[in-house]
């Protein structure tokens, strides 16, 4: 069952039937090939909660990576943690939809465990990137804050 989410400047039938007549052809040129990328992204971000809090949440990972001066390295291993989050956030709601697809509204046992193995791959890659995020932020964090209350 999914959530309905309703936003003032985009219902979700304009994002969920686009017009691709010919969407089961290879894009033409690059920049169509980019338009359906984006509309995949503001898709996700439109519709999928979870998303858009990692989105927030990732802001302010940088944020704080820049506030704290975090060398070159770190603010990479960062960003690639952010990256893969968000990667497989994209890719757990196109399984989702997937799976809907191909059941309709009937239940199904595989149907269930492809729903829940994604999901179970974005918690990993979330589960990593707060251990990235403690390891690399917390520490020049406190130093930051020990500083001040001197």
């Amino acid at each position: 069952m999914s959530q309905e989410i309703s936003t003032p400047s985009l219902n979700r039938s304009d994002v969920v039937k686009p017009n691709r007549d010919l969407a089961w052809q290879i894009a033409p040129n690059l920049i169509i090939s980019f338009k359906y990328a984006w509309a995949g992204l503001r898709y996700a971000f439109i519709t999928q909660r979870n998303f858009r809090l990692h989105v927030v949440i990732g802001t302010l990972a940088i944020g704080l990576g820049v506030f704290l001066q975090l060398k070159a390295v770190e603010m990479a291993v960062i960003g690639i943690t952010i990256g893969l989050v968000l990667a497989l956030e994209l890719l757990n709601t196109a399984i989702e939809s997937v799976v809907d697809l191909t059941v309709k509204q009937a239940y199904h046992e595989l149907a269930k465990i492809a729903k829940d193995c994604a999901a179970g791959a974005v918690l990993v890659s979330a589960l990593v990137s707060v251990l990235v995020a403690g390891s690399l932020l917390l520490p020049p964090l406190v130093i930051r804050i020990q500083s001040m209350l001197r």
